[in-house]
């Protein structure tokens, strides 16, 4: 190998034009973000303004309440990050995007706190006055507000937050009543007695969408009805003296509802036999409560498992029997003649032989089905058994006032179950009705914000209908699958989750017996038990809650609303409306009042319906479906055109995050050690739609992927410092190798333009991550790097480098500024100082000419006879045949057409080798890596034939000297 001729002594790396940035390595998110954000300013006023100004078409992303209680985690992280991906993308993409971020204000975990709050102060709830206690959950929610406003502004969302909707704003509670009014007025509310989700704990009804279901141990106990009667139909000796009297045996996982049966219920086609006992199991540990004798009636299919749990060894089946016209007996008859009514026998759709014993236990004011058999046969009374407080009522005979629920006492008893299960059990052993018992553990309901179990109970509640013929003839229930059908749905499959629960739903629950909240500003006539329909009352009510809140409702007296109506005939409603009708109005009070359809003509225009609703799958059953129902009910359609949904995130194991196991990842921990900007890209590069993981490794594995953004952005803001238009060069005149990049460019706008509409961000990040490590840094990059830093400034093949990484530059940092906007920000500004905010920047078209497929085709080949070499080269420089690649002059041996694609093209620049040979032979591409013999150039390090051909510059290379000529005669000149 030849060395380089005698040395000038000079030093000429002064000459290679390297890349100067001062855009740093290290990114320091930490301390920067907070300065970028303080310099943006009201960035989305600005954003509208220009937008508006470009007559841009308008885009509503409505925002789904959080609740106003306590710090952000890390589900409103990533749920906040999406919608500030579809608002800044939107933006990109030239639209007007309208987003006011909301809180959901009501509700009973707040009224928990400011109740613990007054006991701290050794106050009771009851020596506070509801204004007062209101008043104090008003100021609990605006706190909270704050905090979470300034910290969803660090994730860098944008929004209208001046003008933030709160569910507690006196507008908002009278526009929440307004919409209230229109239900009651068209007849679609009523009030109604039957059976609701009841939390003890909570002192409320609960709806289907504030119920979670969690594995809980039940006491299970089967059960003997005494059968005291029986129609013609039936055998004569059925009831006969010389025979033990038979019962029908139920099974049960609410002992603490046996006081409330009224009913026994069984299932027409279900077969059915009457059993006699003829031994029992022996050497047991207790006396088991079945006798030989004993005849029992049950389902032939589960008469052997019921057997079983009451440890009878062997029985007869004395004969089929049909349960029709049966009559038994109370259980409980016998200990107090508060229970000597009968229980019929009814027929039910509801009652299978799956499990059990093929009756089910029937207590009309404790559960739905049980409660619609009672109805359906004609019976009308159902019976209050248990309290607000999960109490017995002191009018139940032998439990009065034994709980169901524990309410009080020691915080580790509250939402625990009380002595009624076991009271019960012990009675029935006195009376000799129990059969057997045991545990069994299943899912069982509880209250998702006390995670204390419920129950059902019968009690009055008011309702919407969902099945009442409307003005069109239609139903809500029709409407509402209607407007499902019409939604588009991301993913496509929660068409069909939401559509199944609303097919299924029961009527919507809407009262609330607490004090926090919007109340059912109503007054009902006290003998027809009607609302009362009054457009000038409602009129002052609505007027009255404007200026003075939920509580001018409460204190105002009852004439100042009723004007000429009698208030001694008239009961005003004290509940208040369920959080989940509150937050199914926003839209009404949100989008639709700034509609220029309604005559809006603002700075703020929104439209309704709203483009978008992006929340969390669970809002299927929760805020999709109440805004669903509230728009079909008051518009006729959904208030929305399309539905995103996520998943949960999970901690590294695919385990459900919970402080009390410490896996929780807090997104202001996050922020604080690595930035925004790394919490964002990590949601940018998950599967949403799913659930999704989070944890040290998982960041770290997001930080990798950030450098590797950022050491891309940095490359070529050091390699475009200096770059004006006077260097841009045309198309027509660039290399194979840029026609190749401008093309991946195109390919990559249409790519990125699509993902941004339809929501996959994921489609975006990678393929640009990708493009990133792939396309530039291993291909491109590398091969120009030689061409940058010692071509003469003009020369063409730099300056269509300098050209491409323009237009590079240019849509990367538009590319990414939804997903990394603090990082991309920093980009911007550090080449454009004064061009103004990234963020307002609409994405640059791509033209259409830089489509090149040929170039593409051309480029897929050299990349496999490049891989080939760059294997051949590792080798090399492995065992020392070469210091580095400039060392080689490899000679590729192969077929012809592996080499037609190098047509054109230098395939030592290619390979970055100082010289290469292409050799057509031979069935595969092989590789001899030779030693570059030539003298070694001072500047560029190549070894090539022409170094000491100048003699001014005689350690260079032709191409070498000719640059530093160039940049002598400036420096001199």
């Amino acid at each position: 190998m030849t060395d380089t001729p005698a040395s000038t002594g000079r030093d000429y790396r002064d000459t290679v034009f390297l890349p100067e940035t001062p855009f740093p390595m290290r990114g320091g998110l930490p301390q920067k973000e907070p300065t970028i954000i303080e310099a943006w300013g009201d960035l989305y006023g600005r954003l509208r303004a220009e937008r508006q100004s470009q007559n841009a078409p308008l885009y509503v992303l409505h925002d789904g309440p959080p609740y106003a209680n306590g710090d952000i985690h890390i589900g409103h992280a990533l749920n906040k990050t999406l919608k500030d991906f579809v608002v800044r993308s939107r933006f990109l993409l030239g639209y007007d995007v309208d987003y006011v971020p909301g809180w959901d204000c009501h509700g009973l975990p707040i009224e928990w706190k400011i109740e613990e709050r007054f006991r701290s102060e050794g106050k009771r709830k009851d020596e506070v006055s509801k204004a007062a206690f209101r008043a104090a959950c008003r100021e609990y929610a605006e706190g909270w507000i704050d905090v979470q406003r300034d910290q969803f502004k660090r994730l860098g969302v944008l929004g209208d937050w001046d003008n933030r909707y709160a569910t507690m704003d006196f507008a908002t509670e009278a526009a929440i009543v307004r919409e209230f009014h229109k239900f009651k007025n068209s007849g679609q509310l009523y009030r109604g007695s039957k059976p609701v989700m009841w939390s003890p704990v909570e002192r409320t009804a609960l709806a289907d969408a504030e119920i979670e279901y969690h594995d809980h141990v039940s006491p299970t106990v089967w059960v003997k009805f005494p059968v005291i009667g029986a129609t013609d139909s039936h055998p004569d000796d059925l009831l006969a003296f010389r025979n033990a009297t038979p019962a029908i045996v139920i099974w049960t996982t609410t002992p603490w509802t046996i006081p409330a049966n009224r009913a026994i219920s069984y299932g027409p086609d279900i077969a059915y036999g009457l059993y006699e006992v003829t031994a029992m199991e022996e050497g047991l540990e207790f006396e088991p409560w079945a006798r030989p004798g004993d005849r029992l009636i049950m389902a032939d299919k589960l008469a052997e498992a019921v057997f079983k749990a009451a440890k009878v060894a062997s029985w007869t089946r004395v004969d089929d029997l049909d349960p029709s016209g049966l009559e038994c007996a109370h259980p409980l008859a016998s200990l107090d003649p508060g229970y000597g009514f009968s229980v019929p026998l009814l027929a039910g759709d509801h009652v299978t032989d799956d499990a059990g014993t093929g009756f089910v236990h029937t207590a009309p004011g404790h559960g739905a089905d049980d409660f619609e058999v009672w109805k359906a046969h004609g019976h009308h009374e159902v019976p209050d058994t248990v309290d607000a407080d999960g109490a017995y009522y002191p009018h139940v005979p032998l439990f009065a006032g034994l709980k169901v629920i524990e309410t009080e006492g020691k915080k580790d008893k509250i939402g625990k179950f009380g002595p009624a299960n076991k009271a019960v059990t012990e009675r029935l052993i006195e009376a000799g009705n129990l059969l057997a018992r045991g545990r069994m553990e299943h899912s069982y309901p509880m209250s998702w914000r006390s995670r204390a179990p419920v129950i059902f109970r019968n009690t009055p509640q008011w309702f919407i209908r969902l099945d009442k013929p409307l003005d069109d003839d239609g139903t809500l229930r029709e409407r509402a699958l209607a407007a499902i059908d019409a939604t588009a749905f991301h993913p496509a499959a929660g068409k069909n989750r939401i559509r199944t629960m609303v097919e299924g739903r029961p009527d919507w629950l809407i009262s609330r017996q607490r004090a926090w909240g919007t109340p059912l500003a109503m007054f009902v006539d006290k003998h027809t038990g009607q609302p009362l329909h009054d457009d000038a009352v409602d009129a002052r009510i609505l007027k009255a809650i404007e200026q003075g809140g939920a509580d001018a409702w409460f204190d105002t007296p009852d004439a100042d609303f009723l004007g000429t109506h009698d208030p001694a005939r008239y009961e005003r409603i004290e509940d208040i409306l369920d959080v989940w009708f509150d937050s199914g109005c926003t839209h009404a009070f949100t989008l639709e009042p700034r509609d220029p359809a309604h005559g809006y003509e603002g700075d703020r225009p929104s439209h309704w319906p709203a483009d978008l609703y992006l929340e969390g799958s669970d809002q299927h059953r929760g805020w999709f479906q109440s805004n669903l129902l509230e728009g079909s009910g008051t518009r006729g359609r959904a208030p929305y055109d399309a539905v995103l949904t996520h998943g949960f995130t999970q901690d590294e194991n695919g385990e459900k995050m919970s402080k009390s196991r410490g896996n929780t990842t807090d997104p202001a921990v996050v922020i604080k050690e690595s930035g925004a900007d790394i919490l964002r890209l990590w949601v940018a590069l998950v599967d949403y739609a799913e659930d999704q993981r989070i944890g040290k490794q998982i960041l770290q594995t997001t930080v990798d992927a950030y450098r590797k953004l950022r050491n891309t952005v940095r490359y070529l803001l050091g390699a475009l410092n200096g770059f004006d238009e006077s260097e841009r060069l045309p198309l027509d005149q660039m290399p194979p190798l840029e026609r190749f990049i401008l093309h991946r460019l195109w390919q990559l706008d249409g790519q990125v333009r699509r993902a941004y509409e339809t929501y996959d961000f994921q489609d975006v990040v990678r393929p640009v991550l990708e493009f990133c490590s792939g396309d530039l840094s291993a291909l491109y990059f590398d091969i120009r790097k030689d061409s940058l830093y010692c071509d003469r400034p003009d020369a063409i093949r730099r300056r269509a480098a300098r050209t491409v990484m323009d237009a590079v530059f240019e849509r990367l940092t538009a590319w990414l500024a939804p997903l990394t906007p603090f990082t991309m920000e920093e980009a911007w500004t550090t080449r454009f100082p004064d061009a103004g905010s990234n963020c307002l920047r609409v994405m640059p078209e791509t033209p259409e000419e830089w489509r090149n497929d040929a170039e593409a085709e051309r480029w897929a080949k050299v990349e496999t006879v490049l891989e080939v070499v760059n294997e051949a080269l590792e080798a090399a420089r492995r065992d020392k045949v070469i210091g580095g690649a400039l060392d080689a002059w490899p000679v590729v041996s192969g077929p012809a057409e592996a080499f037609a694609a190098f047509e054109g093209l230098d395939p030592a620049e290619v390979f970055r080798t100082s010289g290469a040979e292409l050799r057509v032979g031979g069935d595969v591409v092989s590789v001899e890596v030779k030693s570059a013999d030539h003298a070694k150039c001072a500047r560029s390090w190549r070894r090539v034939p022409d170094v000491g051909s100048d003699p001014d510059y005689p350690e260079l290379s032709a191409r070498d000297a000719d640059a530093v000529r160039w940049l002598d005669a400036r420096r001199a000149g």
